[in-house]
């Protein structure tokens, strides 16, 4: 590849389709996330070094992301939940930075449909999910209104859906 290539590559997007060998590692990634990369380049039958570099790559491109993922109501957290946000449109922008700036909010999207923005919550009593949204949710400018919805218990969870090149 040539220097002028080099700096023009761009990332992997959606678009991009991964080949069989990446699509296999993100599957095995999502069976066990703590996989060691002997094990992945055994189960693969190439070397570790080509695990390294391809997951490396996964990772930089935010194709895969490895983390723990916990059940909030078994760490202790009382409340965990949906918020559907309205907003004006014109205000999306700052309406979004700010919402991402909010700790308590792990997920936060922009959708179509009859809300604006879907995000999800987690607060550990009743008094933190007043403040989230009476003192910071609420309080920024461009949001129209806010719907809440409690999760009472996680029936499925599941995060091996595979690629969609499966």
């Amino acid at each position: 590849m040539n220097r002028q290539n080099e700096h023009t590559k761009k990332k992997a997007g959606p678009s991009e389709r991964l080949d069989t060998t990446d699509c296999r590692m993100v599957r095995l990634l999502q069976e066990d996330g703590r996989m060691p990369v002997a094990t992945m380049a055994k189960k693969l039958q190439i070397s570790e070094t080509t695990v390294r570099t391809r997951l490396k790559r996964l990772m930089d491109d935010e194709i895969v992301k490895i983390v723990a993922v916990s059940n909030p109501l078994k760490l202790g957290f009382e409340i965990i939940g949906n918020l559907k946000i309205h907003m004006d449109l014109k205000k999306k922008d700052a309406v979004l930075k700010g919402l991402k700036d909010i700790a308590a909010l792990n997920y936060v999207a922009l959708t179509t449909g009859g809300t604006d923005i879907d995000a999800e919550f987690i607060a550990g009593s009743l008094e933190e999910l007043k403040s989230l949204i009476f003192k910071k949710i609420s309080t920024i400018e461009g949001i129209i209104s806010i719907e809440t919805s409690l999760i009472v218990e996680i029936v499925k969870d599941t995060w091996d859906w595979g690629t969609a090149w499966d």
